[in-house]
């Protein structure tokens, strides 16, 4: 639970992306959700861009920080279907439970990021431990262009997971088996 009240609201802010769309966070969305009183959250955030813009950033923190634990804990993937396993997970939380409500927010951020590059800047992939797991397991596998066939293996899954929040389903890993097939080919 967040300790602070702007993480609250960017916490609550995402929530209500998440359940209602681009249109429906609005100031009064995120107070109700939080129940606290009317005009608490333009107090924080006066303006619905400084709103969004909290999110996003509060959005990429809570990601940055699980792939960065994900990747600590995981050892090198042994051979590819270890690494199948690993991105697998990595799918089905992001289509599950409080996965699901922030890959939900994240795409919605993605196309109002088209509008407002400010939030693009925000939303730029990282470097993190699990990104890092990838590429380092491609590079022992004497892959050429390991960094740019990292990127690649994870759009393709990132794809693959909009596929599925959009037409339902889940991410199987005979689909992710032929994007690492393919990655390192």
């Amino acid at each position: 639970m967040p300790t602070d009240r702007r993480t609250l609201l960017a916490d609550t802010a995402i929530d209500v992306l998440a359940e209602t769309g681009i249109r429906g966070l609005t100031h009064r969305a995120v107070d109700r959700a939080a129940q606290l009183p009317p005009g608490t959250t333009s107090a924080y955030y006066r303006t619905r861009q400084a709103l969004l813009t909290a999110l996003v950033r509060r959005l990429v923190a809570v990601d940055q920080a699980e792939l960065q634990e994900t990747g600590d804990r995981t050892p090198v993937p042994r051979d590819a279907e270890d690494l199948v396993t690993g991105i697998a997970a990595l799918a089905e939380r992001r289509l599950t439970g409080e996965g699901r409500r922030r890959t939900l927010a994240r795409y919605a951020c993605a196309i109002e990021s088209v509008h407002h590059p400010e939030l693009r800047d925000i939303l730029v992939p990282r470097e993190n431990a699990g990104r890092q797991l990838v590429h380092d397991f491609l590079a022992t596998q004497r892959v050429a262009n390991a960094g740019d066939r990292t990127i690649t293996l994870l759009t393709c899954v990132d794809g693959l997971i909009f596929d599925r929040l959009v037409h339902g389903g889940s991410v199987s890993d005979a689909e992710i088996r032929q994007l690492v097939a393919a990655a390192l080919q």
